[in-house]
């Protein structure tokens, strides 16, 4: 342990970062600029030759980033995990997505943990940073790394779970650079422990905060994640109640909102998405059960803004009904379909699900937005694949029945919905105190 220790704190130790997507890049870029050694490793070709070049696949992160870790010889972006032996440190930070019956599914964490194992030599360590659920790193994981060789924890092997903690394009008080948001770290053992809080605060993380254990860290994750879950089923489901009282939900929450304490702003809309938002609570809940333990609150808020999609569905085909139109053969254009505004992300986000929604209606639907020129792949959404973004112009809006306002992206000019003679279904209020528009609240 000490001789990793004393690598970590004089900066020549080398970090293998395990994925390079929206978390594994910002932390390699953080590792990289505090002066560590790392290499990336992701199976996406696309991406590593992109990094090879200098070149951003993720909007938020900029081209001169990239270009710090292109030039340096620091750096090293492969797609064949060979490259990454005889790293100090293995740093996971690969999807943990649910399956079909809301179960974690744990295949990209452990089916590449697995391939680790063969290649660990000993006196590393390996923090893992994906979302799971509580126990996964003390029992499945360390299972998995000590299966076949004669590593031990704490002796030869060390292991520890930090969750990630990104916030794409966030904006005003949540606008925060990686590196300053405060980096909790749970060890399986108490060396473990130590030496990842080394690797976080040696490797440019300004606030590092060590816990007990892993299990806590796991924890914390799980907790962060289901109190938006809760506070936005929470906010969703009012709108809905007052909306039957004709009670706007938006001046609610402004008069709310006046108090010093006590209350946290959430806003409703047309469902959650992103890698985190719908997916981590299901961790614990599947993890509660399996103890003996229903976590109904969350189970059932995880139902309400699952359920949002369908309800900004109703909300078209009545605007169009009110206008002497069916949803049938009606063209509906689609604003955003990020999961969030100011992101290029689009994993389950509810966008998608409204646009499958309304073509089982047999809409025609088009859709802007300008940070996904086209949809990507997806685990659900196939036939969606490929379609490309159109132009918000008076002559795309002055063909459509419907416009659907899903994801508010800043780079919009909104102004120009003033000039639209169809109904535009409003899920994020943008176009408040806006005059001479047909719009519907959602």
């Amino acid at each position: 342990m000490e001789d990793l220790l004393e690598k970590i704190e004089n900066g020549r130790a080398t970090v293998g970062v395990i994925g390079l997507g929206y978390v594994g890049l910002p932390l390699a870029a953080v590792f990289h600029r505090s002066g560590l050694k790392v290499r990336g490793y992701d199976v996406d070709e696309r991406k590593v030759a992109m990094l090879s070049e200098g070149k951003s696949y993720i909007k938020h992160i900029g081209v001169d980033v990239l270009k710090d870790l292109s030039d340096s010889v620091r750096f090293q972006a492969t797609t064949k995990l060979e490259d990454l032996l005889g790293v100090d440190i293995y740093v996971m930070c690969l999807p943990t997505p649910l399956g079909a019956h809301e179960e974690p599914d744990m295949s990209y964490v452990f089916g590449t943990s697995e391939l680790i194992a063969k290649q660990l030599t000993g006196n590393q360590l390996f923090v893992l940073e994906s979302t799971t659920y509580p126990g996964a790193t003390d029992s499945d994981v360390l299972r998995i790394l000590t299966k076949g060789n004669q590593l031990e924890l704490g002796t030869d092997l060390f292991l520890a779970f930090s969750p990630e903690r990104e916030n794409p394009a966030g904006s005003g008080d949540e606008a925060v650079e990686t590196s300053i948001i405060p980096k909790l770290v749970g060890g399986v053992d108490e060396s473990s422990g130590v030496l990842a809080a080394a690797l976080y605060r040696c490797g440019g993380f300004k606030n590092v905060v060590k816990v007990k254990s892993a299990r806590i860290a796991e924890c914390s994750k799980l907790l962060e994640n289901s109190f938006r879950v809760v506070n936005i089923a929470l906010v969703n489901e009012l709108k809905l109640v007052f909306e039957k009282m004709d009670v706007d939900i938006w001046e609610v929450l402004d008069a709310a909102e006046t108090k010093p304490f006590g209350f946290k702003r959430f806003n409703p809309g047309p469902g959650v998405g992103g890698h985190c938002i719908p997916i981590d609570p299901f961790y614990l809940t599947w993890k509660a059960k399996e103890v003996g333990q229903r976590s109904e609150f969350i189970e059932i808020s995880g139902r309400v803004n699952a359920s949002m999609p369908s309800r900004i569905v109703d909300k078209v085909q009545l605007a169009l009904n009110d206008v002497g139109k069916a949803v049938k053969g009606s063209k509906v254009m689609l604003i955003g379909i990020a999961y969030k505004p100011n992101v290029d992300d689009c994993r389950e986000s509810p966008a998608l699900k409204i646009w499958e929604l309304l073509l089982d209606l047999q809409a025609a639907i088009s859709y802007h937005d300008s940070f996904i020129p086209k949809v990507p792949k997806t685990r659900t959404h196939k036939r969606l694949e490929g379609v490309e973004s159109v132009p918000v112009s008076e002559e795309n809006l002055s063909q459509q029945d419907a416009v659907v306002i899903v994801t508010d992206h800043d780079n919009i000019e909104y102004d120009i919905f003033q000039r639209v003679r169809c109904p535009v279904i409003d899920t994020r209020n943008r176009l408040r105190g806006l005059k001479g528009i047909n719009v519907v609240l959602a």
